[in-house]
């Protein structure tokens, strides 16, 4: 696989290219690095295991909100707007449902 835009050859294992599934993200930071854990939380099951974590610069934890921010614009361009349920929490004020902490 090839990227044109910056002629960077990328190897794809075989292993890795079957991907995981995720339905919750937890991001933490230091004053160094982003750390988003990968997990998957199961109906009836009360314990997520995380399956990836990626460590990133700032610099690349910004970029990859923006690579992720164009390609959402892109997505719903072609596909009509993402609808995200924004539960309450007991002050009465929204939450992503993301944990915010520290690495």
């Amino acid at each position: 696989m090839t990227n044109e835009k910056h002629g960077i050859d990328i190897e794809l294992d075989e292993n890795v290219a079957q991907g995981s599934y995720a339905n919750l993200a937890i991001i933490s930071h230091s004053t160094s690095e982003f750390v988003i854990d990968f997990a998957a939380i199961m109906p009836g099951v009360p314990k997520a295991k995380v399956k990836n974590r990626i460590i990133l610069t700032p610099e690349h934890a910004k970029r990859l909100l923006m690579s992720l921010q164009d390609n959402i614009t892109r997505y719903e361009s072609a596909m009509g707007r993402i609808n995200i349920p924004m539960p309450e929490t007991e002050e009465g004020s929204q939450t992503l449902g993301f944990n915010i902490g520290e690495a």
